[in-house]
């Protein structure tokens, strides 16, 4: 089966977790981010010391043991009735990460469209970055080093997923907007597709 899907897309600090939070509120809609479900592992799971030990690096978790984590989880939703395989669409933050991923998941993922979060000031991406570090006690966002490199590991590893897509799914959207007017951009596309 393949899995009705939504991309989210964007640096680091650029609001995909925002919007897809907020997605995930709307009946019909399953948010996925695949962050928070490396950061709610115990450190105990060997996949929790293995985030912890590429995130404190600001490099991404191994192809293998994300799409991994990112099954086990969809199982999960799927016999606890938190998804709905047939009539949900899935909304992904943060998976694929790179055209090694979206390769590996083409089979999976019905693909409907990518939002490309923007933002044009790097700077504003940091300082977001660094509230949230201190908002939400995120080791990974603290550090102004490991911020640039995640920056920098986005551009190289995660820019070509785009391309994967190709420009006709890809919808580009400046997340330094308000968060409603990005919202209301993104609400356009997929009132469509439900």
């Amino acid at each position: 089966m393949k899995y009705r899907t939504v991309l989210l897309f964007g640096a680091p600090g650029s609001g995909k977790g925002t919007q897809g939070k907020i997605l995930g509120t709307i009946p019909g809609l399953f948010h996925f981010a695949c962050g928070d479900a490396f950061r709610n592992l115990r450190i105990t799971d060997p996949l929790g010391r293995l985030f912890i030990e590429f995130s404190s690096k600001g490099a991404l978790v191994p192809d293998e043991p994300t799409i991994d984590l990112w099954r086990r989880n969809i199982q999960a939703s799927t016999v606890n009735h938190t998804f709905d395989p047939v009539n949900d669409m899935l909304v992904l933050d943060g998976i694929p990460r790179n055209v090694r991923q979206a390769e590996i998941l083409k089979d999976t993922l019905d693909v409907k469209a990518v939002f490309h979060l923007t933002c044009p000031e790097m700077t504003k991406m940091v300082e977001r970055l660094q509230r949230r570090a201190l908002r939400e006690n995120r080791l990974d966002d603290a550090n102004l080093d490991i911020i640039r490199q995640r920056l920098e590991t986005y551009e190289q590893e995660t820019e070509p997923v785009l391309q994967f897509y190709g420009p006709k799914l890809v919808r580009h959207i400046d997340s330094s907007q308000t968060p409603l007017n990005v919202l209301r951009q993104v609400l356009d596309v997929v009132a469509q597709l439900v």
